[in-house]
């Protein structure tokens, strides 16, 4: 059973594929106390450290692992985020939440695992950052790294995502659904809010003046929008369209419901996202909705795990 180590957890998101294909995770690094908790009541079998990870030795980690999986925060890198610093270099080497992914570095270069792998937005792979990373891992004896570039949709998750994985392998899974599930599929079966026996769905408050611009919304409209790096416009609050995938789910979306004059709840966006629902997110709303759209969508990290596991057979 290959041994695999979590940094930068969250909600475990990534853990979770990994062990639905048969990995032992040995271990997890993560020091946001809603996701410590988060993680401890999903995954109670996985030692997790919590602290920060600039601040983790050698010898706390685990002797010896085989798969490395990360991911570190995207802030930095995403051009969601309208205070992107200019210069790609100075996201990764002066941004203190880019310095975060050179974190990942160094506990790869202590752990020296068979295979990492670390994922991040599709903007991390700018070809000034792509080639500052090689030559980082080249560093720490790894020649070549490949960017990964998968879409979430392709492998049964009902929301549209694009992500990077860096790794020292291909990785190139295929696709495991013929059509993307939808919203409507992903949505099925669940009760009412604040049912008994489902977790994490309850309805989220919203004022008097919010529920009467959301009523007025037809399906793919959206309430909010807001200018991201280099004035590119993103939706939020967006009434989702039942019959095809939801647009991607980032920390601070919320989506409204696709007859309901309502927010979905985090249970229902967690669905989005590919979580079961015995899934438990603990901490305040907006934690436990920021842990779900930072997670790596439970089906595409199940893709990758099988993938893996291929290679690590060719090994």
């Amino acid at each position: 059973m290959p041994a695999v180590i979590d940094l930068f957890s969250g909600a475990g998101g990534f853990s979770l594929g990994f062990k639905r294909r048969g990995f032992l995770i040995s271990a997890a690094v993560e020091n946001f106390p809603p996701a410590v908790r988060t993680y401890r009541i999903n995954f109670p079998e996985t030692e997790l450290l919590a602290k920060d990870v600039k601040k983790v030795s050698a010898e706390e980690l685990p002797r010896e692992i085989d798969v490395v999986i990360a991911g570190p925060p995207c802030e930095a890198f995403t051009a969601s985020n309208p205070n992107r610093r200019k210069r790609p270099l100075d996201r990764l080497y002066k941004d203190p939440s880019g310095m975060l992914m050179l974190e990942a570095v160094r506990l790869i270069a202590l752990l020296k695992p068979k295979i990492f792998i670390i994922e991040n937005v599709p903007e991390v792979a700018a070809p000034v950052i792509r080639s500052a990373l090689a030559k980082e891992f080249r560093r720490i004896g790894y020649p070549k790294v490949y960017f990964n570039l998968l879409q979430a949709e392709n492998y049964g998750c009902p929301s549209l995502r694009r992500r990077v994985f860096i790794s020292n392998v291909e990785i190139r899974p295929e696709p495991t659904v013929i059509k993307p599930v939808t919203v409507r599929e992903a949505l099925k079966g669940l009760p009412p809010p604040g049912s008994n026996g489902v977790p994490n769905h309850r309805l989220t408050p919203i004022s008097r003046r919010r529920l009467l611009q959301i009523s007025r919304l037809r399906q793919g409209e959206a309430l909010v929008r807001y200018r991201g790096a280099g004035g590119r416009t993103y939706r939020n609050w967006v009434r989702l369209i039942p019959d095809k995938p939801a647009p991607p789910v980032l920390g601070n979306s919320r989506f409204i419901h696709p007859w309901e004059d309502r927010l979905l709840t985090v249970r229902e966006q967690a669905r989005l996202m590919g979580f079961p629902d015995d899934h438990v997110f603990l901490g305040g709303l907006k934690n436990q909705y920021d842990m779900v759209g930072e997670a790596v969508p439970v089906p595409l990290a199940e893709a990758i795990a099988e993938s893996i596991l291929e290679t690590l057979e060719e090994l």
